[in-house]
């Protein structure tokens, strides 16, 4: 079975000990992840090592960051590589999120040159893709998509994609309270899941999680993550809440 995972992502929110509470009171409801289960904080870059030292005793609990840079090293005041991720044991990485393509013009070229670092320094990456509400409208949204996998990923041989996380974020449904209906995640997603069979075979493209990622919340994920092609949520406002979080950890399949 595919990697079922709930990835939550403070985004630039709370403070330190703001965030100590907040994974404690999420460890303490002590849920069990089954070996297909996998929970995922995306935490700022001052709190990566605290929130490792929380959930590393944690059976399928992981840390990620939310960004990193397409250049392996160099004068980048204020940037943070893939190779320094690695060297503090942080797992995965969230790649071109659509508040940082919008807001610091990332390119499907500079992701995948993101891709590569992590891949090189053993960071899985958490690959986001997804249309705004203008493509949607018009009905373009499976072309705009698609070029998104094919200009960061399918450069990529088989052995190295599987190790990738995909995750469809209509951008249109992000902080708006607006979300996806069930049937249009589970038609992009199965969309996403047919362009991966077709460039690396049917067999590959089944092995890769694919979350949902637009406004996911605590009345909505069992709903969502029911979808066949739904393997989990990137989750931005209701991971700020520990008891919604826990549901929607519990809503796995």
């Amino acid at each position: 079975m595919r990697k079922q995972i709930a990835a939550a992502n403070w985004k630039m929110n709370l403070t330190f000990h703001q965030g100590e509470k907040l994974l404690d009171n999420i460890l303490k409801a002590d849920i069990k992840m089954n070996p297909h289960q996998y929970t995922v904080f995306a935490v700022p870059f001052p709190y990566l090592l605290m929130t490792r030292s929380e959930v590393e005793e944690e059976a399928n609990y992981y840390v990620a960051a939310q960004n990193c840079h397409h250049k392996k090293n160099g004068a980048y005041t204020g940037e943070v590589s893939a190779e320094m991720l690695h060297s503090l044991a942080v797992s995965y990485c969230i790649v071109g999120h659509s508040e940082r393509r919008e807001y610091f013009g990332e390119t499907n070229a500079m992701l995948a040159e993101k891709i590569n670092l992590c891949l090189q320094y053993f960071v899985t990456p958490i690959f986001c893709c997804g249309e705004p509400l203008a493509i949607r409208e018009s009905g373009t949204q499976n072309q705009f998509v698609e070029a998104q996998l094919k200009e960061s990923l399918f450069h990529l041989p088989a052995e190295t994609m599987k190790d990738i996380v995909i995750a469809y974020e209509p951008i249109w449904a992000i902080g708006t309270g607006k979300t996806a209906t069930t049937q249009q995640a589970q038609e992009m997603h199965a969309f996403i899941r047919s362009k991966l069979a077709g460039q690396y075979g049917p067999q590959l493209s089944e092995e890769i999680s694919i979350l949902y990622g637009g406004s996911v919340k605590a009345n909505n994920a069992g709903e969502l993550f029911a979808c066949p092609d739904v393997d989990g949520g990137l989750v931005g406002g209701a991971s700020l809440q520990a008891d919604d979080f826990i549901q929607i950890m519990r809503a796995l399949k």
